[in-house]
């Protein structure tokens, strides 16, 4: 846990607690203070709860750990808007867990979790900040020109059900992280082969409609993505080029910043963003 100070500059809030599991890849926190973590490794792979306290430190939830098997390889995990519910990808095997959240904190897996992903790969995930029963989930590893996004309706049990005629084709390669406008509109994917990024419209009824594709300058490899809080710009995390690329969004179009790229430090690979 880190504290981000007036000036800009993280601190460490409290002591590094353990992940409940091996090699920790994604967290999710709920609005109410619970906090779920992917570990992705071998012989610890799974979910494991813990509680965040205003002075920033962690405690786990007794009994909250949910086991996977290795070959899973989690991606993604995220709680819907309410908090209610958690949803965690598996790359490794192409499924899809989804679980409702008990007052406790503890889990309870949905009927049928987990789910079949509508294609390869299943990684970046997101619920609607409109709708938090409608869930959207990349398909990363289909193929050259073949990535596609998925659209489900999760029930109250945590069912889910695709909307419309799900998947929806982007025709580029390797879609993976997803982000949604904030208020709910539109949706953007970071498809990592193609260095580029497709924009969809969401219909009221969760189903997508491609707006189209924008190339990265410099691109390679980019993966994460997030919008500022006030939804104008969207931030692209290009690790592969150790770049930082920056557009203004105007609903659903895309314009790369003069500005963009910028440079990030050599040596290393940056694997997330955060807009604060």
């Amino acid at each position: 846990m880190l504290r981000v100070t007036a000036g800009g500059v993280p601190v460490l809030a409290g002591q590094p607690v353990f992940s409940g599991g091996v090699r920790p890849v994604s967290i999710a926190v709920s609005r109410s203070g619970l906090v779920y973590v992917a570990n992705s490794g071998v012989g610890g792979s799974g979910y494991s709860g813990f509680r965040l306290h205003p002075n920033g430190s962690l405690t786990a939830i007794p009994g909250s750990t949910v086991a996977v098997p290795d070959a899973a390889g989690l991606g993604d995990v995220f709680f819907n808007g309410t908090g209610g519910h958690l949803i965690g990808t598996r790359t490794g095997t192409s499924q899809i867990d989804s679980f409702v959240v008990l007052p406790g904190g503890r889990l309870l897996a949905a009927e049928g979790s987990p789910f079949t992903g509508q294609g390869l790969g299943q990684l970046g995930a997101e619920f609607s900040p409109a709708n938090p029963a409608q869930l959207f989930v990349s398909n990363a590893h289909n193929g050259a020109g073949l990535g596609t996004v998925s659209a489900y309706r999760d029930s109250l049990s945590g069912r889910l059900s695709p909307i419309g005629s799900s998947p929806y084709a982007d025709g580029q390669t390797a879609p993976c992280w997803v982000e949604i406008s904030h208020d709910g509109k539109y949706l953007f994917t970071v498809n990592t082969g193609s260095a580029n990024i497709s924009s969809y419209v969401i219909n009221p009824d969760g189903s997508l409609a491609l707006i189209g594709s924008t190339p990265i300058r410099g691109g390679g490899a980019d993966i994460d993505a997030r919008l500022s809080p006030d939804g104008t710009t969207l931030s692209v995390d290009g690790s592969g080029g150790h770049i930082l690329s920056v557009f203004a969004v105007n609903g659903g179009t895309l314009t790369e910043l003069p500005s963009s790229p910028a440079p990030l430090p050599a040596g290393g690979a940056p694997a997330g963003i955060a807009s604060i």
